[in-house]
């Protein structure tokens, strides 16, 4: 069964950011608020998160190097500088 959850004392300037958001998304800012309950709730908590990590097996050490070359190979050739 649903549940009602109330929000007190929401600064203005968050308020007017949150119907601003709604507004693009053509939605209320309820509709907007429970969209993002939905979603932070379907994320596992830091400390779950922790816990699957360190149970993952692997037998290297990944080094600073190896986190480099992963982002640099998501990201793509740098833009040429004479552009």
């Amino acid at each position: 069964m649903p549940k009602t959850i109330q929000i007190r004392d929401v600064d203005d300037e968050v308020y007017k950011v949150l119907a601003a958001r709604a507004s693009e998304a053509g939605i209320s800012v309820p509709e907007l608020l429970r969209a993002e309950a939905a979603r932070i709730a379907a994320r596992p908590s830091a400390r779950e998160w922790l816990e699957r990590t360190r149970r993952r097996t692997g037998s290297t050490e990944i080094t600073r190097r190896d986190v480099i070359a992963a982002l640099d190979e998501r990201r793509g050739p740098w833009p040429d500088a004479g552009s």
